[in-house]
């Protein structure tokens, strides 16, 4: 996925990666919502309210700035734009946020067990898993907590509802969910065998992110 140079570039990047995640499971239909911004910029584009992921058009989109004001495109943005703002106010290296409803990770976070790291993309993708408890859709609450949790975190997941992945780019933000996603399915499976502890080495996760 190419990286964007303007804001119609990263209106058609955003469309693609709805396509691609509700082609991969990742999300049904209207579930989720995407965000983007320019490097530098005060304002963002997210998809907007009903929106399905697969079918997303230009028009389909609003444009805010990090005070949270409509400023242009679709007058009704996603009932989640917090969640967009909050982290893009405390991560200004960030551009784009992928929030969507992955089913095992989801799962494996509702029984309890942390998500593990096996794989080398895991450990560089991915690196380390924050999470919020279970707080209504659209709520300070969840916004405020997962943005607290983006400080140090590239991925979170949000208790019984799913996750945000952050990027410099929409390229990056959306592999970061795909790993994400196949490091929860592996661990689903590692659970079914009775595997515990099996895990990225720890040493070789520090020297990674060194």
């Amino acid at each position: 996925m190419r990286d964007a140079a303007t804001t119609e570039e990263l209106i058609e990047r955003l469309a693609e990666a709805g396509e691609l995640a509700v082609r991969r499971g990742l999300v049904l239909a209207s579930g989720g919502n995407l965000s983007a911004r320019l490097p530098g910029s005060g304002e963002f584009v997210v998809t907007g309210a009903g929106t399905w992921l697969d079918r997303l058009t230009p028009e389909d989109f609003t444009v805010m700035n990090l005070d949270g004001a409509v400023i242009g495109g679709n007058p009704a943005p996603s009932s989640e734009w917090k969640l967009h703002q909050r982290t893009y106010r405390v991560r200004a290296d960030v551009n784009a946020v992928v929030h969507i409803h992955p089913q095992h990770a989801v799962l494996v976070d509702a029984l309890g067990h942390p998500i593990r790291l096996f794989t080398l993309d895991h450990a560089a993708y991915v690196g380390s898993v924050g999470r919020t408890d279970y707080y209504p859709n659209g709520s300070d609450e969840l916004a405020d907590t997962a943005a607290t949790e983006a400080k140090q975190h590239n991925c979170v997941i949000l208790g019984h509802h799913g996750c945000s992945a952050l990027g410099d780019s929409i390229g990056m933000a959306f592999r970061r969910a795909m790993n994400l996603e196949e490091a929860a399915t592996a661990t689903y499976r590692a659970l079914c065998l009775g595997d515990t502890t099996t895990a990225f080495p720890e040493a070789a996760l520090r020297t990674l992110h060194a």
